[in-house]
C-alpha cells in the first residue's frame, strides 16, 4: 500500500509531483482543528506550515492510526504539540535550513523600509501626496549597532548581512556559544548590555515564557531603537511595542510575524512607523523550492 500524505497549507508544486511520481499518494487539503484529528487517520505523514496547528486534540484524535510523521514545512514548530506528538509514537520533523536566507533577508528589507520611512512614504504617494519634507529625515545602517537576539541559522545570516552593510553586531548566548562568529564587528554581550548599546534590534529567536520586547526590556533600550521581528509573535508584547511607538522610545518597527493571524493587532499595522508583512519570511520561490526538496528527503528517508 502507498504511503498516504497529506499537504494542508500547500507546498512546491514541483515537491508534490516528485513525491506523486516516486508511488506516494499525495492529497492537499485545508481541514480546520475539530476535523483534522479525524482526518490524519488517513494518513501516514502529514506536512503542514503555520496555518494548521497539531495540538493536543488534533493528537489525541490521531492516535493509534497510521499517522507516523508531522513534518513542518518551516523552521519553527511551536504550531506543534512536539514532545506529546512523539510520545504518542508520532515523530515530528522540520526543514530548518532551506528558508534561513529568505528569513534573513526580509529581516534586512523591514530595516531598510524602517530607516527610510519606505512603507509609509510609498503608502502617501499612493494617495497622490508628495510629502518630501516629512520623510526626507531617514537614517543610514552603516555604523549602527544592530542587536540580534537568537544567534541560529536565521541570526547568523542576519548578523552576516548587517556586517556586510557597515553595521556592529551584538548577540547573546543561551547554550553553546557558536565558533567562528566573533570578530572586530560581531561580539557576544550580555542581554543587558544589548539592549542599552543596540540602534536596531532583531528578534530571531523562538517562543519563551515571556515576550522578548515588553515595557521590561523596551525600558532598558535606547530612545529611538528599531525593533525588527521575524521569529514569533509572541516574542513580543503588542501593546507595549505600540506605547513605546506612540511615545517615541521606538522610532520604528519593522514585523513579520503577530501574536494573532486571525486577528493581528491592526492598530500596530496601521501605524505610520511601522513596516509589516503577513508572514511572508519564507515566501520566496527559492526558498519553497528548498523547502521542497528537504519535504521530499525527509518523507522518502522515513
Amino acid at each position: 500500500m502507498a504511503m498516504k500524505v497529506l499537504v494542508t497549507d500547500g507546498m512546491d508544486a514541483s515537491a508534490v509531483e516528485k513525491l506523486r511520481n516516486d508511488g506516494f499518494e499525495v492529497v492537499e487539503q485545508f481541514y480546520e482543528p475539530d476535523q483534522l484529528g479525524a482526518a490524519l487517520r488517513d494518513f501516514d505523514a502529514v506536512i503542514i506550515r503555520s496555518a494548521t496547528k497539531i495540538k493536543e486534540p488534533q493528537i489525541d484524535a490521531a492516535k493509534g492510526s497510521r499517522l507516523k510523521l508531522i513534518i513542518r514545512a518551516g523552521v519553527g514548530v511551536d504550531n506543534i504539540a512536539v514532545k506529546y506528538a512523539e510520545a504518542a509514537g508520532i515523530a515530528v520533523k522540520n526543514t530548518p535550513r532551506a528558508s534561513s536566507n529568505a528569513v534573513a533577508e526580509l529581516a534586512i528589507a523591514l530595516l531598510f523600509a524602517c530607516a527610510r520611512n519606505i512603507s509609509i512614504a510609498g503608502h502617501t504617494m499612493r494617495e497622490q501626496k508628495w510629502e518630501k519634507k516629512a520623510y526626507s529625515k531617514g537614517f543610514e545602517l552603516a555604523g549602527k549597532t544592530m542587536g540580534v537576539i537568537g544567534y541560529g541559522r536565521i541570526g547568523r545570516m542576519v548578523g552576516d548581512k548587517g556586517q556586510a552593510l557597515g553595521m556592529n553586531v551584538l548577540s547573546t548566548v543561551h547554550r553553546n556559544k557558536p565558533e567562528g562568529c566573533e570578530c572586530d564587528t560581531m561580539h557576544f554581550v550580555s542581554m543587558d548590555e544589548l539592549l542599552g548599546q543596540s540602534d536596531i534590534i532583531v528578534l530571531c529567536a523562538p517562543s519563551g515564557d515571556k515576550p522578548l520586547v515588553d515595557a521590561e526590556s523596551l525600558a532598558k533600550m535606547k530612545d529611538g531603537v528599531v525593533i525588527i521581528n521575524v521569529s514569533r509573535g509572541s516574542n513580543v508584547d503588542e501593546p507595549a511595542l505600540l506605547d513605546a511607538l506612540n511615545s517615541g522610545k521606538v522610532k520604528a518597527a519593522g514585523l513579520d510575524v503577530w501574536l494573532s493571524e486571525k486577528d493581528p493587532n491592526w492598530e500596530l499595522a496601521a501605524h505610520p512607523a511601522v513596516a509589516c508583512m503577513p508572514h511572508v519570511g519564507a515566501g520566496t520561490k527559492e526558498a519553497q523550492k528548498r523547502i521542497g526538496v528537504e519535504l521530499v528527503d525527509i518523507v522518502e528517508n522515513f
